[in-house]
């Protein structure tokens, strides 16, 4: 890999526990592109890179063993529209930069700058009927990106010797960026744990491995605008995310007032 210079964003603000990387969507593109081609430039010796929305915000917030790892992350992007909204007024400095930076679309504006010889990609989560479709759809659509890797790791916790064979398969591949989508809180901690043991960058990605492949809908542009993707989630997966939004929305809605009244 060859050297580049790239640091990691040093614009955080905190919105409920959690401090967030304040970049455009371009500019987190552009970021996670010059990290993969030398992670250890800028990792120990990998790059962990979250995003969080709302929910996330309602985790940390009553789990503190979740705030704590956030706390330690390297990047924290705005997976969510309130997210902006309540930073840009919480902290006006930073309204011009800050932008939401959602994972589906870094993933995507990452997939549509590769080329065949990087940055190289390892997809880790979601079913094996999902991964499939997942690279058929990248095959198809980023012709020029190389999947090096994929699994779908077994819905429970992993074994000390499953997670060193998982290491081992990905550094065997040369991957630079492990795209992890194995649900919140998990995911996330998954990419500690990865960019803490291989000089990748690890990025918690979520539902964006279903909606890249297509086998989950995704909420119109004007939704997602809006800020009422989550309304559009819930109806198309009301046994699964209901507790999830009900909860999460309220726990939320408080932490944006603590956050637009703190000095």
């Amino acid at each position: 890999m060859t050297d580049v210079p790239v640091q990691v964003p040093a614009e955080r603000r905190r919105v409920g526990e959690i401090d967030f990387t304040v970049l455009s969507l371009s500019d987190a593109i552009d970021f996670v592109l010059a990290a993969a081609s030398n992670p250890s430039a800028v990792g120990h010796p990998g790059l962990a890179v979250h995003f969080c929305n709302a929910y996330n915000v309602a985790l940390a917030r009553s789990d503190r063993s979740y705030a704590n790892l956030l706390a330690n992350a390297d990047v924290v992007f705005s997976d969510g529209v309130p997210i902006t909204w309540v930073g840009r007024r919480a902290h006006p400095e930073t309204a011009a930069s800050w932008e939401r930076v959602y994972g589906p679309d870094v993933m995507r504006g990452v997939f549509d700058a590769s080329t065949t010889t990087g940055p190289l990609h390892y997809l880790l989560g979601g079913s094996p009927e999902t991964l499939d479709a997942l690279q058929q759809r990248i095959a198809v659509e980023y012709p020029h990106a190389r999947v090096v890797g994929a699994e779908s790791p077994p819905f429970r916790t992993a074994s000390y010797d499953e997670l060193h064979a998982r290491d081992r398969r990905i550094a065997a591949s040369g991957a630079s960026i492990v795209w992890v989508g194995l649900g919140t809180p998990k995911q996330d901690a998954e990419v500690q744990r990865i960019a803490s043991s291989l000089p990748v960058v690890a990025m918690a990605v979520g539902a964006a491995f279903d909606f890249l492949a297509g086998t989950k809908p995704q909420a119109p542009a004007w939704m997602q605008r809006s800020g009422t993707e989550w309304a559009f989630r819930l109806a198309s997966e009301p046994r699964r995310l209901g507790r999830r939004y009900v909860w999460g929305n309220s726990v939320f809605a408080m932490e944006a007032l603590r956050t637009l009244r703190r000095p």
